[in-house]
This record gives structure tokens, C-alpha cells and sequence, in this order.
């Protein structure tokens, strides 16, 4: 734990760290007692080589989580080290569900939250409710999640045909991101980058967005893209990895990605070719304990044993025990999704 932190720390200095807003959060699910507080923050400012940071969240809180935060009277805590100039902001990040979401608002005069959001999940957690509650109050709305782990990147064949018949040329990373940035509720889009390559196409999207800057149509593209998405959707996973590791070595993002990918309808030889390649992935994936890799998880869904220890983890709320089944039935017994992901449309997000 802190890998990210030191190499930011290592990152900011000669000068870099004047020029950063810089975050950090409380790991909530780590702490035990009113102790814990100064312990974290203290490590954390430690492996920042800073003595202040811009805003201090607590991290992922849901109705057990903020509970801590009562208990152990957090706040006094926070407004200490702000009044001591060590915290300049003061926020928390969020994964329950809406009314949950209301009442830690209200609990506190917050300067900023951060909530999974994105075109597909407007009534996921917080959802566009929360969105417009927590911006009504003046605290500034930070988006997670925009791409909803990687998967508003690679849209189905039926929906790609309609991007590529859309007017506006956008990849449909830019899609994503511009229909955030287009709201006057979001404050910042935090998307994650793992190239250059990406680093620079996200800077020529924030470059070209503003607030109300999409069309009519072009609002109507994404509301068709929606529909479709929505059908094709079976397991709204994205890819967050909380519920890891698990205890049997169970690759569980991995095992919902490729049942996700297994219900596209291919469109031409490469997407066909995508989908033999995710066959292949779940049969060379570990069909027994003693084959998973100890480092790198990658178990089949089938090795799941139902302990139920991922499930609280999950920010979506996802019975992975039972849709982890429901992944072997159609990639290890072949059977088709349609008979297997028996959902309706708001079962499904």
C-alpha cells in the first residue's frame, strides 16, 4: 500500500509540487480505531514528501464506512489538521447508494465528492440525482469512472456503426468524456491513462470541451448508444478490483469482462476474431486451485467456492458469487447468454 503515493512524492519535487492540486484519501476500509487517522495521514504526507495536501477524502464510504467516521469523530480530526494548514480541502469518495449518498452530504459542509458516473451510470450509486444534490450545495463533483472501467472505450458493433454515422467524428473515448464535460454539475473528469498515447488524446478532449457544448444530435447519438449498451450489458462490472484478491484465485473482472465481450455481436472478421479470442482466454484460464497462478489470479469463474467475501466489496452491489455461475454456464458449458443472464433492462444497471 502508498506504491502510488511515494512515486508521486518522488514526482513533485523541484518545484512540481506548486504547480499540482494534490489528493489524497483516508483508507476507510483499513481503519479500526480514532487512532488510525493520524497514522494514515501522517505516512501519507510522509511518502508525498509534502507537509500539506490540497484535499483529503475520505475513501470509498458507504453506509458501514461512514459509521467510522461517527464513531471515531473524523471531522474533528480533519478540521484539526486544516486549521493546522496540513489539509486545505476536505471530501469524501462514495460507493452506495443514493440515499446513503444524501445523508453524508448533509452530514458536513464538504468541498468536494467524488462519484462513479458516467453516460450509462445516471442512476448507479449517487447517480444524476446525487450529481445535481451534491452540486446544488456548492460542493464541487469529481467524476470516477468515466469510461466505466474501459468499457464505453470498445462499444458493441451496433454501437460503433452509429458513432461512425454521427456528424461529430469523436472516438468514443471523446464521447464519453465530452458528455461529462458538457454538464455544469461535474467539476473534473478523472480518467485513467496508461499511455502517451492516451495522455494526449485526453488532452485534445478536454481541450475541445465545454459546458453545453454538445448538440441536439449529438445528445441523441449517445441516448442511441445507450439503448444499445444497456441490452448488451451483463454484468455491469468495471474493473475497480476491490472484490481482489479472491481467496481461491478466482480472476473475477477478468471472468465478467470476457462473458461481457462473449454477448457483442461481432460485425466483421475482427470482432469475430475478438470473440474466439475470449474463448480461448476462459479455457486457458485455471480450471483448478492448484494451477492458479499465485501472483498473477487466473482462475475460471468455476473454481468460485460462494464464500461470499467479495460481495460487501463490491461498490456495483453484484451477487459475484452467482453471476460468476452464470459466466461458466456460457463460456465453460457453452450455453447461450440470452438463456442464462435472464435480466430486464433495470436489472441490468
Amino acid at each position: 500500500m502508498g506504491a502510488s503515493e511515494r512515486i508521486l512524492g518522488k514526482a513533485l519535487q523541484d518545484g512540481y509540487r506548486e504547480k499540482v492540486f494534490l489528493v489524497t484519501k483516508l483508507p476507510m476500509f483499513l481503519v479500526n480505531k480514532k487512532e488510525d487517522f493520524n497514522r494514515f495521514f501522517d505516512a501519507q504526507l510522509e511518502r508525498l514528501q509534502t507537509d500539506y495536501v490540497d484535499c483529503y477524502l475520505f475513501h470509498g464510504l458507504s453506509e458501514g464506512s461512514f459509521n467510522k467516521i461517527e464513531k471515531f469523530k473524523f471531522i474533528e480530526d480533519m478540521e484539526r489538521e486544516k486549521t493546522a494548514g496540513r489539509i486545505r480541502h476536505m471530501g469524501f469518495s462514495f460507493h452506495d447508494t443514493l440515499p446513503v449518498f444524501k445523508k453524508i452530504v448533509d452530514y458536513y459542509d464538504w468541498d468536494l465528492t467524488q462519484i462513479q458516473y458516467n453516460y450509462l451510470d445516471t442512476t448507479v450509486q449517487a447517480g444524476h440525482e446525487g450529481l445535481l444534490y451534491a452540486a446544488e450545495k456548492g460542493i464541487a463533483v469529481t467524476v470516477m469512472e468515466p469510461l466505466k472501467g474501459g468499457m464505453l472505450a470498445n462499444p458493441p458493433a451496433e454501437a460503433r456503426e452509429i458513432l461512425d454515422a454521427s456528424p461529430g467524428k469523436r472516438s468514443p473515448v471523446d464521447w464519453a468524456l465530452q458528455y461529462l464535460w458538457n454538464l455544469p454539475e461535474v467539476s473534473v473528469v478523472l480518467s485513467g491513462m496508461s499511455s502517451m498515447e492516451q495522455l494526449e488524446q485526453n488532452i485534445e478532449s478536454a481541450e475541445e470541451s465545454g459546458i453545453g457544448k454538445l448538440t441536439t444530435e449529438e445528445n441523441k447519438t449517445i441516448e442511441s448508444i445507450i439503448s444499445i449498451y444497456r441490452e448488451r450489458i451483463l454484468v455491469p462490472c468495471t474493473a475497480c478490483k476491490y472484490c481482489m484478491p479472491c481467496p481461491v484465485g478466482v480472476d473475477i473482472p477478468g471472468n465478467f469482462a470476457i462473458v461481457n465481450a462473449a454477448n457483442n455481436k461481432p460485425a466483421n472478421m475482427m470482432d469475430r476474431g475478438l470473440k474466439l479470442r475470449n474463448k480461448l482466454l476462459y479455457r486457458r484460464m485455471a480450471g483448478s486451485i492448484d494451477k492458479v497462478n499465485k501472483e498473477v489470479l487466473n482462475g475460471k469463474a468455476s473454481l468460485c467456492i460462494e464464500c461470499g467475501k467479495c460481495v460487501p466489496l463490491c461498490p456495483q452491489g453484484i451477487d459475484i458469487p452467482e453471476e460468476l455461475k452464470k459466466v461458466h454456464q456460457v463460456m465453460g458449458k457453452h450455453r447461450k447468454p440470452a438463456e442464462v443472464f435472464k435480466k430486464t433492462q433495470a436489472e441490468k444497471l
